[in-house]
């Protein structure tokens, strides 16, 4: 047990000292950020040009309504300008808008002619003011028919004009019959951050496993090793020596985004800040109200839960990365092993990811029960509040499921340590298992 220890210390602490961990570990939360709201913030900046749209319309009803912006510059065209305006796209003109006809009558009398894909800004925009615009024909002709009273339809115009925001708020009863308020689209977020961070970890640190063994064997450091420590020690304290730096990393950026909320909420309680509610595009964004949803939620059921699915996740693939690694001489020769054990990782991310909308359905279900994609199709899940007894059934199955990989790893890893010259089949590999 001491030296399983010693294995476990040292493969813990050669990679925490190392200073990639230590900048990759303050920095990776801000990298993480920064590639999220940096290409969103680059996407809304347009070339510093103004494409000029030419609008012909042979009602004049809809052509006043579509107003100029800073990225495109509306132009009507008249009567005689009508012939062949085509001959311009490309050269001073970006796209030709053409209402043939009143589109309360044919709302498809009206088309977008460009030499490039038209970007979905401009067509949105186009759209909306139609549709405006139309809305107003429709409640005119209820008007002028005298089926409704004239003040109603004042009324509605109003509100169609102005905008009419609704604000659903969302609650949840839990299990001791109190009610407090959440977020759909807050959980969605939460499960996706979370399944993400399982699927890099799985595969950063399962591929770290693999990396060390492989060097371990090709610098033949291994059979010095084994002299003094057994195979399955050898395989047990590096795989778990490398998982307790995953959690500590973990740990670390718990802490720093406890200490960033803490921050936000002391400054947006702090008298004297900045109104907090603040108008956007959007509607109205209270910061205030976001903050105190986000503290509303079980950090430490989905944190609780996020340790135990990433522990198991993170054994099962670690030590089917180690068995393989054991099994060959460079990692050229790991790709015949390691491509289907990918694609199945692959897979579980993607079940996970279309399971946000339907976090209840057969695909989210069955794939959170399936220990090779349980953990990390569960975390998608269980912000949005799933049984208890599904929970620990899925724990149950991966639990016991990396434990026998564990065993036949194990196996597998104190033949092919010390094998060389020569790359295994499958089949040669269950062989081993049998070796006494």
């Amino acid at each position: 047990m001491n030296r399983l220890g010693l294995v476990i210390q040292r493969e813990y602490i050669t990679r925490v000292r190392k200073k990639s961990f230590i900048i990759l570990t303050l920095l990776m939360p801000v990298l993480m950020v920064a590639l999220s709201l940096v290409p969103l913030w680059l996407s809304t900046l347009n070339d510093g040009s103004v494409k000029n749209v030419a609008v012909i319309d042979n009602t004049g009803i809809y052509a006043p309504l579509l107003k100029s912006t800073d990225a495109y510059q509306f132009q009507v065209i008249g009567e005689s300008e009508h012939q062949d305006p085509e001959s311009r796209l490309g050269k001073d003109l970006f796209a030709i808008l053409q209402i043939t006809a009143d589109l309360n009558e044919n709302p498809r009398s009206v088309s977008l002619t460009s030499q490039k894909q038209a970007p979905q800004e401009l067509q949105s925009m186009i759209v909306r003011t139609l549709n405006e615009k139309v809305t107003q024909q429709k409640l005119d002709d209820l008007s002028s028919s005298g089926n409704v009273d004239r003040e109603a339809i004042t009324q509605v115009r109003s509100i169609v004009e102005e905008g009419s925001r609704v604000s659903l708020r969302t609650l949840r009863l839990d299990s001791g019959g109190g009610v407090s308020e959440s977020s759909t689209e807050l959980a969605t977020i939460i499960g996706m951050l979370f399944t993400i961070l399982i699927y890099m970890f799985i595969l950063m640190y399962g591929n770290m496993v693999m990396q060390a063994v492989l060097e371990e064997k090709k610098s033949r450091i291994v059979e010095v090793m084994v002299s003094s420590v057994k195979p399955v020690n050898l395989l047990v304290g590096k795989v778990v020596g490398i998982g307790l730096v995953g959690i500590t990393q973990l740990i670390i950026w718990g802490i720093l985004m406890g200490l960033f909320f803490s921050g936000l909420s002391f400054f947006i309680a702090s008298p004297g800040q900045m109104d907090t509610t603040m108008p956007t595009e959007m509607g109205n964004f209270d910061m205030e109200g976001m903050l105190n949803t986000v503290m509303t939620v079980n950090w430490l059921e989905i944190g609780f839960y996020f340790i135990l699915f990433f522990i198991g996740g993170y054994i099962l693939y670690a030590s089917i990365f180690a068995m393989f690694a054991s099994a060959v001489d460079s990692e050229e020769d790991t790709s015949q092993f390691m491509t289907p054990v990918t694609l199945i990782i692959v897979f579980a991310f993607l079940a996970g990811f279309y399971s946000v909308n339907n976090p209840d359905g057969p695909l989210a279900f069955w794939a959170s029960l399936i220990p090779f994609s349980s953990p990390i199709v569960m975390m998608v899940r269980i912000p949005f509040g799933i049984p208890l007894w599904e929970k620990l059934l899925s724990i149950v199955l991966l639990y016991g499921t990396f434990i026998l990989i564990s065993i036949l790893a194990a196996k597998i890893y104190r033949v092919g340590i010390l094998m060389y010259g020569k790359k295994p089949s499958i089949k040669e590999m269950m062989k081993w298992v049998k070796y006494k």
